[in-house]
C-alpha cells in the first residue's frame, strides 16, 4: 500500500501521539495504584496500633469508641493475625476458608509477597504479626492497565482492518474499472481487424495468412472477454479440464521461443470440472509465462495433470532459478515481482481466478535450484 510523504508523516505523528497518551494513562494508573497501596498500608498500621492498645488495656477498662470504630470500618482488606503463641485470627475472609489451615498458610505466604507484614509490639515486646492482602478494589485496579491496553489494541486493530479493507475495496474497484475500460477500448480496433481480414480474403491472399490472422483476432476476443469479466463473478460450466489445459498449452507452445522445451503429460482422461474456459486458460498462460520469465527464455516447461480423490491437480513446472520458501505466500500479493519490468499482477490474478472464482486452490508445490512447480487444484464434478 503506497502512501504520500504527507500521509506517512501524519500517520507517524498519530502513532507517536497515541503512544504518548497510552504511556501517560499507564503512568497515571500506576501512580494511583501505588498511592492507593500506601493508603491501605497506612490504614493497616492504624489498625495494628489500635489492636496493640486493645491488647494492653485492662480487661475491665473501656476501650473507647476509636479502636472499635477502626475495627468496624475495615471490611474490605483480608487480614490474618498471628499471635506470639502461634494462634491465628482472620478478618474479612470467608468463614469456610477460615477453618482451613492449609488455606490460611498459603494465604499468609501470598499476603507476605503482596505486602510486608506488620509486627505489633508494646514496649519492645512482640505481641503478634499482622499479614494482610490487597483489597478487592486494589486487585481490580491492578488489572486495569492490562484491560486498557487490550481495549486500545482491539480498537486499533479494528481501525487498521477497516482502513485496509476500505483501501483494498477501492483498489479492486479501480482495477475492475480499468479492466472493463481496456476491454471496451480493444473492441473498436478489433472490429476493424475483422473487416480488414475479410477484405484480404476477397483479394485471394494466401489462406495460411488469413487463418493466422483469424487466430490472433480470436485471441484478442478472448483477451477482451477476460478483461470484461474482471470484477464480476463469471458463469461456471462443466468442461473437460484436460482439453482446456491442452488448448492453452498448445497456443503458448506455438508462439513461444524455440529455446523453450515444452512437455505435456496427463495421467487422466476426460475429466469434468466447473470452470470458465477463458479465465482458466488465462491462469495457465500466466503460470507458463512466469516460468519462461524465471528461465530467462530458455529451459524446460512442463504441465502434468493427475487426480487425487475428488480433486484434479494441474502442475506447471519450469527449470528456472526457484523461489525462496519465505516467499511462497507473498508472491501471490499484488505488486510483488522479481522482474525489473512488470506490475506483479500475474500470480495475483491466478490466485483470484482459482480461489475466488473457481473455489479451487493454488500454491507453490515445490521449488529449488532445479526449478519451480506450481499446482492448481480444482474439484471434480460428476
Amino acid at each position: 500500500m503506497n502512501f504520500s510523504p504527507q500521509k506517512k508523516t501524519s500517520n507517524f505523528i498519530l502513532l507517536i501521539a497515541s503512544f504518548v497518551i497510552v504511556s501517560l494513562i499507564l503512568w497515571n494508573t500506576n501512580s494511583f495504584f501505588k498511592k492507593f497501596k500506601e493508603e491501605e498500608r497506612h490504614k493497616m498500621e492504624i489498625w495494628a496500633t489500635a489492636h496493640s492498645e486493645l491488647l494492653q488495656a485492662p480487661l475491665d477498662a473501656d476501650p473507647g469508641e476509636l479502636p472499635i470504630k477502626i475495627f468496624q470500618n475495615n471490611t474490605s482488606t483480608p487480614m490474618i493475625l498471628v499471635d506470639k503463641d502461634g494462634s491465628t485470627k482472620v478478618h474479612n475472609i470467608p468463614k469456610e476458608r477460615a477453618k482451613d489451615s492449609v488455606y490460611i498458610q498459603k494465604a499468609i505466604e501470598t499476603f507476605t509477597i503482596e505486602n510486608s507484614p506488620i509486627v505489633i509490639d508494646y514496649l519492645g515486646e512482640e505481641l503478634a504479626t499482622l499479614y494482610y492482602g490487597n483489597s478487592e478494589v486494589l486487585n481490580r485496579l491492578k488489572y486495569y492497565p492490562l484491560a486498557l491496553l487490550l481495549i486500545i489494541f482491539l480498537f486499533a486493530t479494528v481501525i487498521f482492518f477497516f482502513f485496509k479493507t476500505n483501501k483494498a475495496s477501492e483498489q479492486n474497484k479501480l482495477w475492475a474499472g480499468m479492466a472493463k475500460e481496456t476491454a471496451h477500448q480493444i473492441g473498436t480496433p478489433l472490429s476493424s481487424l475483422l473487416g480488414w481480414n475479410e477484405l484480404l480474403k476477397a483479394e485471394n491472399i494466401n489462406p495460411e495468412i488469413t487463418r493466422e490472422i483469424e487466430k490472433d483476432i480470436s485471441r484478442l476476443e478472448t483477451i477482451t472477454e477476460r478483461f470484461s469479466k474482471i470484477g464480476s463473478l463469471p458463469n461456471l460450466e462443466k468442461h473437460d479440464i484436460v482439453a482446456q489445459t491442452k488448448n492453452a498449452f498448445d497456443y503458448l507452445k506455438l508462439r513461444s521461443s524455440k529455446l523453450v522445451d515444452f512437455s505435456f503429460d496427463s495421467h487422466i482422461k476426460e475429466t469434468a470440472v466447473l470452470l470458465n474456459p477463458s479465465l482458466f486458460q488465462w491462469t495457465i498462460e500466466n503460470l507458463v509465462k512466469n516460468g519462461i520469465d524465471a528461465m530467462r527464455g530458455k529451459g524446460k516447461i512442463g504441465i502434468e495433470i493427475a487426480k487425487d480423490n475428488n480433486y484434479v491437480h494441474i502442475k506447471v513446472s519450469d527449470s528456472g532459478h526457484g523461489i525462496p520458501r519465505s516467499d511462497y505466500q507473498t508472491i501471490f500479493n499484488p505488486g510483488v515481482t522479481s522482474k525489473k519490468r512488470g506490475w506483479g499482477l500475474g500470480l495475483s490474478l491466478v490466485k483470484r481466478i482459482v480461489e475466488e472464482y473457481h473455489n479451487g486452490k493454488v500454491k507453490v508445490y515445490a521449488s529449488g535450484k532445479q526449478g519451480t512447480i506450481m499446482q492448481v487444484s480444482l474439484q471434480i464434478v460428476a
